[in-house]
């Protein structure tokens, strides 16, 4: 535990405070979309929890809550914020920060973030976040770290109403399910394990080339979370891409080698699967090559852009697109 400001200590999340946390980031949204008269965030908090429990899993010791105790000292009576710092190879990624709305205003966002974040004086690597465009305190604070704004990620929400604005997939370019791939990873045989470790491999190869990062533990939560991954090779048999895409319509993330192949990705992606509602996904600003095709295709730009802030360059954003803002 970390003494926070009056009142509060700053420790680790357990399972038992994801609830607190998810509620702490609807009502903080809510708070200043209310107040931009813009829509509230809806109620159904079953998605954010998930990913919470994952990152909860993954960063156990940089997933902090904020806890408001008794006048006494002896009993916890509230969380009031919380912080995730994700440590994904040499990038060090603040995925959320939060803090309730009555109690911010009182340094409790500034303390939760030195506490996950890395010690200054050891990190060598690089440091990044995600913030709403509507947030000027929260870009100013994050820029005075070092953590500067530099390109908007765009919410493309639809489907694809006219199919002809996707280049198709270049000659020789092959989509493969990853069931299909190798041996199979979710195949039910005894060699199945090679066709897992030669997928992971691939992957972790292409999102080090376009992310700057390797990942592992969020492709399995990608695959737990009903997303469908593709593969895309060549015709010697490389891998020069992959992409999610799901029923609920999130898509993403995605990487490819050549930025060219980007758009009739995005555009296999978006016509593998039929959506029970429409299609989402979050799109560098940097990656016109989706988001020409994704406009003219019949999807709209949904709100207001999210800022992608770090310190110094880590990824080639015409060539990789995000889960979401709090996983890249």
């Amino acid at each position: 535990m970390t003494p926070g400001p009056a009142g509060q200590t700053i420790r680790p999340a357990t399972p038992d405070d994801l609830a607190a946390c998810a509620a702490i980031w609807r009502d903080s949204l809510n708070d200043y979309l209310g107040r931009l008269a813009q829509p509230e965030i809806p109620d159904d908090l079953g998605p954010i929890l998930r990913l919470y429990g994952h990152l909860r899993v993954t960063d156990p010791a940089t997933f902090l809550v904020a806890e408001s105790t008794a006048r006494d000292g002896t009993r916890p009576d509230a969380i009031d914020g919380f912080a995730v710092g994700l440590r994904r190879d040499d990038l060090w990624f603040l995925s959320m920060l939060f803090v309730r709305p009555a109690v911010q205003g009182r340094g409790l966002g500034r303390a939760l973030l030195a506490a996950a974040a890395p010690d200054p004086e050891t990190w060598t690597g690089h440091r990044a976040t995600a913030t709403d465009s509507l947030q000027p305190i929260s870009n100013g604070l994050y820029a005075s770290l070092g953590m500067v704004p530099r390109v908007p990620l765009l919410r493309l929400v639809g489907l694809p109403e006219r199919p002809e604005a996707f280049a198709p997939l270049p000659a020789g370019i092959e989509a493969i399910g990853f069931d299909e791939v190798g041996d199979g990873p979710a195949a039910a045989n005894a060699a199945d394990g090679l066709g897992r470790a030669a997928l992971a491999a691939e992957l972790a190869a292409l999102d080090l080339d376009a992310a700057g990062f390797s990942r592992a533990v969020d492709h399995a939560f990608h695959v737990t979370e009903g997303r469908v991954g593709f593969l895309y090779r060549d015709r010697d048999g490389h891998a020069v891409g992959y992409g999610y895409t799901s029923e609920s319509g999130r898509v993403g993330p995605i990487a490819v080698r050549d930025g060219a192949l980007l758009g009739p990705v995005v555009g296999h992606l978006v016509r593998a699967v039929r959506p029970r509602g429409a299609f989402g996904m979050w799109v560098p600003g940097t990656a016109g090559e989706a988001i020409v095709p994704l406009l003219r295709g019949g999807f709209r730009i949904d709100g207001y852009p999210v800022l992608l802030c770090w310190d110094r360059p880590f990824a080639d954003l015409a060539r990789y697109v995000p889960m979401s803002p709090g996983l890249l």
